[in-house]
């Protein structure tokens, strides 16, 4: 029904020799069918409000009188990028341990920061899997009342985590008696707090099934959640309609998140043979951030970051790599995820680079970060150049099926129609 509605709009806006919507001509050397890996010449693409209306070869369109015209000569055009793993809240240059007791408002403040630097780098679309205090959820709202600028954003609320464990606070002092206001043992209460982040606004959850690198006191390897947990919290997220997805490093995590349902796995840092195997045979998406171990590893100590967990860092990089390896050569199902605030937001490009040197091709890591993500999303309309489609837009110099590092630099940004970067 959109698309019947925006195509009698613009025979409407033809016939009365102006626009009756607002309507631009988007007119580029380039763009990328990121299905069929095509690189289509000289596109020119009808924008209606918010929506690609119609794709034409440059000078096959009939335009509105006052519709704008954009014209992006040498550049070529993708589908908005998607990150589906970032931290809006953090800060990789803040002191680690100093940045721990950040009030919930100086949270705030960074992730609207963090927010319009992402999408300024060509990431219209996020998963942010856990802040505090619902402040990304307060971010994105405000992005949407657009009040302030950023990607559109799936955020999880709260963190779901065990007590002691990868995502409750381990870092204050004992008699503080501090407990992260994601934490909850047993499923009953993994399903309570599911409830309680979708109360106030969530619309992603995230729990977190093993150890991590950046807390105190956990081990990688180490599984948190019993699977009875993880599927309580899988079952609760999906009777919402929601998807969720889970921190796991270590192998038994991962396939006990597999098993209970979780959509999508997050570091996926030990994955064996069986891992693969049921990753291929659920469906699960996987999502692995393979870039910012050189950044943890150059720039952690000087920030702060304590030996525990620069050691962990390195206890998981090469592994990690090595189960992105083995998971891209086994075909299962890859999206884009960043961990963006372990390394500096803006710079979530840069991963592209690495998922080409350990194993994908160049149309395969820009489908991780377009139609696979919104495949994970379940979004029909996000992450193709397409009629009726979002018109979530950048532009690059180059080709990126020939020169994937070209997505570091992306020289314009539109989302929902809407020029942000030119």
């Amino acid at each position: 029904m959109k698309k019947v509605l925006s195509y009698s709009l613009y025979t409407l806006a033809l016939l009365c020799g102006q626009a009756s919507a607002n309507i631009t001509v988007l007119n580029a050397k380039a763009y990328i069918d990121v299905e069929s890996g095509q690189h289509i010449s000289n596109p020119s693409l009808l924008i209606e409000n918010n929506r690609i209306i119609k794709i034409a070869k440059q000078g096959q369109l009939q335009v509105p009188n006052n519709a704008q015209v954009i014209t992006l000569n040498n550049k070529t055009l993708l589908p908005g990028l998607m990150d589906m793993h970032v931290h809006l809240t953090g800060d990789p240059s803040d002191n680690f341990l100093a940045a721990q007791n950040y009030s919930i408002p100086r949270k705030t403040v960074k992730a609207v920061k963090n927010a319009q630097t992402t999408l300024l780098a060509g990431f219209t679309t996020i998963r942010n899997l856990g802040s505090p205090g619902y402040s990304v959820i307060a971010v994105r709202d405000a992005i949407n009342a657009q009040e302030v600028i950023g990607p559109r954003i799936y955020s999880a609320g709260n963190a779901i985590s065990i007590t002691g464990g990868h995502c409750d606070d381990n870092f204050s002092a004992p008699e503080r008696k501090s407990v992260a206001a994601g934490v909850a043992d047993g499923p009953w209460a993994v399903r309570a707090k599911v409830r309680e982040n979708i109360k106030y606004g969530a619309n992603t959850i995230k729990i977190c099934a093993t150890g991590g690198v950046f807390s105190k006191g956990t081990k990688v390897g180490v599984q948190q959640f019993s699977e009875q947990e993880l599927q309580a919290a899988a079952e609760e997220a999906h009777l919402r309609g929601l998807i969720i997805a889970a921190h796991a490093h270590g192998t038994n995590g991962i396939k006990a998140a597999i098993r209970a349902g979780i959509d999508s796995i997050e570091h996926c840092s030990f994955m064996d043979d069986e891992a693969i195997s049921l990753a291929r045979q659920h469906g699960t998406y996987l999502s692995c951030d393979i870039y910012n171990t050189e950044y943890t590893l150059a720039h952690g100590e000087a920030n702060g970051v304590p030996e525990e967990n620069i050691n962990k860092e390195k206890q998981v990089s090469k592994a990690q790599r090595e189960s992105f390896r083995r998971a891209v050569k086994a075909g299962l199902n890859m999206v884009f995820g960043s961990d963006a605030a372990i390394y500096p937001h803006g710079d979530n490009g840069k991963q592209f680079t690495r998922m080409v040197q350990f194993g994908m091709t160049p149309l395969q890591a820009i489908q991780a970060a377009t139609i696979n993500s919104a495949a994970l999303l379940k979004q029909a309309d996000l992450g193709k150049i397409s009629e009726g489609y979002l018109a979530d837009i950048i532009a690059v110099d180059d080709n990126p099926l020939s020169n994937i590092a070209t997505l570091e630099n992306v020289s314009f940004v539109m989302k929902d129609g809407k020029v942000y970067k030119q």
